[in-house]
């Protein structure tokens, strides 16, 4: 299951087309901030942009964390635009990229495997957390999802068990 067309008119809305595609969503570097720098030109065209890529991670869960990153800022900054950008440069590299199911083989034994992972205060603002966490059942990926944890944990190992549990439940 891709979505290559959805994100190829993207591409064309937001006139990404030309730049050159990047290795990875998100810098490492980059930090998103509500106070880092000026307010972004068109706040509309940003809030468009991030719903559409917000419907891109039905097929790309890959993206999920950083569209969740961008998620959380109602008022863009210059930097979240940059942000944003740098994802559409990623999707423009991997367009044909989505999900890719399997059917059981006749006798096999279905598993269920879950994972999932945590950036501890991540948030600069509040200190918050990011988890996700995504559930395969045998090799397939069934469900998947990232969100800002509601407490603000006191320790790396504490945010991990909070994420856990969500990801158990």
């Amino acid at each position: 299951m891709t979505q290559s067309k959805y994100i190829i008119d993207l591409l064309h809305k937001t006139k990404m087309t030309k730049p050159q595609p990047v290795s990875s969503p998100l810098a490492s570097s980059c930090k998103l901030s509500k106070t880092i720098s000026n307010l972004s030109s068109d706040p509309t065209l940003y809030k468009s942009v991030v719903g559409t890529l917000q419907y891109a991670t039905l097929t790309r869960p890959n993206i999920n964390y950083v569209v969740n990153k961008v998620c959380q800022f109602t008022y863009p900054l210059f930097t979240h635009w940059t942000a944003v950008k740098r994802i559409l440069r990623y999707l423009k590299g991997t367009v044909s990229y989505g999900l890719h199911m399997q059917p059981a083989t006749k006798g096999q034994h279905l598993s269920i495997t879950a994972m999932s992972d945590v950036d501890w205060a991540s948030n600069t603002d509040d200190r918050g957390s990011t988890s996700g966490s995504a559930i395969y059942l045998s090799p397939n990926l069934v469900s998947w999802w990232s969100c800002k944890q509601r407490v603000i944990g006191r320790s790396s190992p504490e945010v991990e068990y909070h994420s856990l549990a969500q990801s158990s439940a």
